[in-house]
């Protein structure tokens, strides 16, 4: 292994066929790094340095072309995962305003034109929210998301339009737009059954179509298309045996062999322990570490864990 130390940039999900996700890595040279994520990859790390340093920003021209320019000092993040001066300069940040006043730059408003879908996203406890995609992620949105069922309800023709939709489902049909990163991972420690989680992602998107299809808005099309789920995600959506990570990815050293993955989140194997743990390796985005044949402490007395 090496000693280099890499800023974590988070987990990442290429688009189909690429079959498992990776943890981008940033070198202090501003070079890139990606680490498959795959079934019986081990990953082992250390946590190199204190809190969380920025991400930098990006800077858009059209719906795939994007300039990710880097945080000039690496500055400590104070707005989410960036500083102060990258998230002014940030395109993307204005995106979420677009549908109220339309004041965006050049580029992102290609982005922004073309089509977008509108989702409805379950997750491990039967939490659902409503959330949009672009047309060139329209997969990997979801995949991201940690989704363990998901249904377009809508296909827009841009994005000003969906997150009309989007506002009108959480208004009208109660669906949130955002369910935190800790709950997912605390509903993936004991997930409910599938096909409840199938029923209940049916009923909020057969609301959620009910509402858009009253709301007299022009440019768009109701949809009724499911989501395919990762299959390296299936293990960690069912409901085998498994426990919550019980340490801090804030510090210490950390390794473990990954058995699935969704989202940002791993069922993860310690070292001469017969116990699978969930991981949110979302928790790494940030933060600076160093990679190497490190290993996680096994619980002292594991039967306290059941």
């Amino acid at each position: 292994m090496t000693d280099t130390r890499y800023l974590v940039h988070g987990v990442f999900w290429p688009a189909p066929p690429a079959s498992c996700p990776v943890l981008r890595l940033q070198a202090p040279d501003g070079a890139f790094r990606e680490l498959a994520l795959d079934g019986g990859a081990r990953l082992g790390f250390r946590l190199a340095a204190e809190g969380k340093s920025c991400l930098g920003h990006h800077r858009v021209h059209g719906p795939d072309h994007r300039d990710h320019v880097l945080c000039a000092g690496q500055s400590p993040a104070a707005r989410g995962h960036q500083c102060e001066r990258c998230f002014v300069a940030d395109d993307f940040r204005l995106m979420h305003d677009f549908h109220r006043d339309g004041r965006v730059p050049p580029g992102l408003r290609s982005y922004l034109m073309q089509p977008h879908w509108l989702y409805v996203a379950t997750f491990a406890a039967g939490a659902t929210k409503v959330g949009t995609a672009s047309d060139l992620r329209k997969w990997q949105r979801l995949a991201e998301q940690g989704a363990v069922v998901a249904s377009y309800v809508a296909r827009a023709a841009d994005g000003r339009v969906v997150r009309l939709l989007e506002d009108l489902v959480t208004r009208d049909g109660g669906l949130p737009q955002q369910v935190r990163s800790a709950a997912k991972a605390a509903a993936l420690a004991t997930p409910a059954s599938a096909s409840w989680l199938a029923e209940r992602n049916a009923a909020h998107a057969t609301t959620a179509r009910e509402v858009i299809s009253a709301a007299g808005l022009n440019g768009f099309e109701v949809v009724d298309e499911g989501w395919n789920r990762p299959g390296l995600a299936h293990r960690l959506c069912s409901g085998t045996a498994r426990h919550a990570y019980p340490h801090t990815l804030a510090s210490g050293q950390h390794g473990f062999t990954i058995r699935s993955a969704a989202g940002s989140f791993v069922l993860a194997a310690l070292d001469d322990a017969d116990l699978e743990f969930v991981v949110d390796l979302g928790q790494l985005k940030g933060r600076t570490i160093e990679l190497g044949q490190y290993s996680s402490e096994v619980p002292a007395v594991q039967e306290a864990l059941f």
